[in-house]
């Protein structure tokens, strides 16, 4: 079964060293390896995609041993397989402003449209909260008063939560590298607004309508640690105006309708493992995984 390990900490020597030794000695194939030393900032950071032999010993065994090294070394280590478990991989849904895409993701839940657990919702505006609470979610408000987030505090939720993959439906703060390295490998999906790579930035919409496009639309793509480090887009949706519309509707038709569409076929794209993420690329799986 295919396992990913995280590990982040302050920088050392040897750091890999124990990982790769017990999962290599076990007989697991490794399929990626990443490594991130950021010496200005003391901070080391691993990724590890394996393919761990489960009939010699289970995941949570593995996870215990990762464990215990995280201790030994002091390293932040994260043991996760969608392998390991029958039930429908758990969600965290991180929110700011609009609602319309967090709604279509509970819905398609809801509705069997999307084989997922909605965990969590996290706001760092409190705005989506109804929202959570129409659908009987938990929701965290992380922001202060200015709607700056705890960013501890949310990576304790989903670790709390026990969160498969995390949604950011027009979060719009960026998420720290600290926690991209905690939960890479295509565990991170976000929708922007815009046609990436044309319009990035947090206004695509009024930057398309400046240079007179007819055309606008939404991406959701794996968020990384580096940035601009290579292809993650899952999907992408576009609709056509006519020339002369104003801008306020065509967010209107981008916000309420295509954004959410959006979102949704691009989640249904990672959960049913349509596509996967592999050294920072999108990588199509032929044959849908077994369970």
């Amino acid at each position: 079964m295919q396992v990913t390990i995280t590990a982040v900490g302050p920088d050392n020597r040897g750091l890999a060293d124990p990982i790769v030794h017990f999962v290599t000695s076990r007989g697991a194939n490794i399929h990626e390896i990443q490594m991130y030393d950021r010496d200005n900032e003391r901070v080391f950071a691993m990724l590890l995609r394996i393919e761990w032999p489960g009939e010699n010993s289970s995941v949570s065994e593995l996870r215990d041993e990762m464990n215990r090294i995280g201790e030994e070394t002091g390293l932040e280590i994260r043991t996760w397989s969608r392998d390991a478990s029958d039930r429908p991989p758990k969600v965290a849904i991180c929110t700011t402003y609009r609602p319309e895409p967090a709604l279509a993701v509970l819905r398609a839940i809801r509705d069997k449209r999307l084989n997922a657990e909605a965990a969590v919702m996290i706001g760092n505006r409190p705005t989506c909260r109804g929202v959570a609470e129409q659908f009987d979610v938990d929701w965290h408000d992380i922001g202060d008063e200015k709607g700056k987030p705890d960013n501890d505090r949310m990576v304790e939720l989903f670790d709390e939560y026990d969160v498969d993959y995390v949604v950011l439906a027009r979060y719009m703060r960026m998420i720290p590298a600290s926690t991209c390295w905690r939960y890479a490998g295509g565990r991170i999906i976000n929708l922007h607004h815009g046609i990436l790579p044309s319009f990035p930035g947090p206004r695509p919409y009024e930057d398309a309508y400046s240079h007179h496009m007819l055309t606008y639309g939404a991406t959701a793509h794996f968020i990384v640690p580096e940035l601009d480090a290579g292809n993650q887009i899952i999907n992408q949706s576009s609709f056509t105006v006519f020339p002369g519309t104003p801008l306020e509707e065509v967010k209107r038709m981008g916000e309420e309708d295509n954004e959410p569409a959006c979102i949704v076929e691009g989640l249904r794209r990672v959960i049913e493992r349509v596509v996967e993420l592999h050294f920072h690329r999108i990588a199509c799986v032929d044959t849908p995984r077994g369970r």
